[in-house]
C-alpha cells in the first residue's frame, strides 16, 4: 500500500547549515497496524508528516497504492485516502462535533450515523453531538472525536502522531480500547507514532527509527521483545 524509496528530508538550522532529519528511508507498509517508535529526536514525527504531505521530501519517492505521491499536496493525499491526526488536535470554534463528523464523511449523514461514530470511540452521543469544538473539551475527548472523524472518512491510511501526548492515564487506557476497536472496524491501515508499550503491543509490526534511519522493522513480538530488553540504548519505551 505505502512505499518509501530512499526518502530523505533536510532543513536549514538557525545558522543556515543543512541538517538531514531523514536519511534514505526505505520502507514498505502493507500490514493493517504499524507502530513507529524510537528515541526522541530520531525522526519519527517527521516521517509521519512526510507521509501525510505536511513536509515535502528532499530526495526519494513515495508510492501509495502504486501511485507516485511524492509531489502531491496534503489535500491531494487526503482525497486519495490518507488521514493525519496531530499530537494536539485542532479546536474549531463555532463548529460542533456533528459538523466535523459530517464534513469528514464528505456527505450529508444522519444524526443517527454521526452518533454511531461517537459511540464507536466510547463517547455518549447525546452528550457530545451538539457540543462545540472548543476549550471545554479535554485532550482525551478531542482525540476520540478526531478518531470518530477518521472513521467517518473511511480512509485507506490513517496516521496518528503520538496520540497519547497530553492525556491522562484514564483517557490513555480508553484510547487503547478505541484503537483496538478501530482496528476491528476499519478496512484500511493504521500507522501510530508512539513510545508507549501498550500501543506497540497492539500493532502487527513495529518500525524503529533512530538518527533519521530505519534501524529495525518486523513483527511486533520480535521487535518489542528486543526493545524491552535492550540496555543503554537511549530508547524510551514507556510502560503504563
Amino acid at each position: 500500500m505505502l512505499e518509501l524509496i530512499n526518502v530523505s528530508f533536510k532543513v536549514l538550522d538557525d545558522e543556515g547549515n543543512e541538517k538531514e532529519i531523514l536519511k534514505n528511508i526505505n520502507l514498505k507498509i502493507e500490514d493493517r497496524f504499524i507502530a513507529i517508535t524510537g528515541p526522541n529526536g530520531g525522526g519519527k514525527s517527521t516521517l509521519a508528516k512526510v507521509i501525510a504531505g505536511i513536509y515535502p521530501v528532499t530526495d526519494g519517492k513515495i508510492l501509495f497504492d502504486g501511485v507516485d505521491i511524492t509531489n502531491k499536496s496534503i489535500t491531494d493525499r487526503a482525497k486519495m485516502g490518507i488521514s493525519f491526526a496531530f499530537q494536539q488536535p485542532v479546536r474549531f470554534k463555532g463548529l460542533t462535533v456533528r459538523d466535523l463528523i459530517t464534513l469528514a464523511a464528505g456527505k450529508e449523514i444522519s444524526v443517527s450515523d454521526a452518533c454511531t461514530y461517537l459511540s464507536e470511540v466510547g463517547l455518549c452521543a447525546r452528550d457530545y453531538i451538539d457540543r462545540e469544538i472548543n476549550a471545554s473539551l479535554s485532550g482525551g475527548e478531542l482525540k476520540r472525536i478526531e478518531i470518530a472523524m477518521i472513521m467517518a472518512r473511511g480512509t485507506k491510511l490513517s496516521v496518528f502522531d503520538e496520540p497519547e501526548a497530553g492525556i491522562d492515564l484514564w483517557s490513555f487506557n480508553n484510547l487503547i480500547r478505541v484503537f483496538q476497536k478501530m482496528y476491528e472496524k476499519t478496512n484500511g491501515s493504521i500507522i501510530i507514532i508512539s513510545h508507549q508499550e501498550k500501543i506497540l503491543d497492539i500493532a502487527d509490526k513495529i518500525v524503529v527509527v533512530a538518527n533519521g534511519k530505519v534501524k529495525s522493522y518486523g513483527k511486533k513480538d520480535d521487535i518489542l521483545s528486543e526493545l524491552l530488553h535492550r540496555e543503554n540504548s537511549g530508547f524510551g519505551c514507556v510502560k503504563l
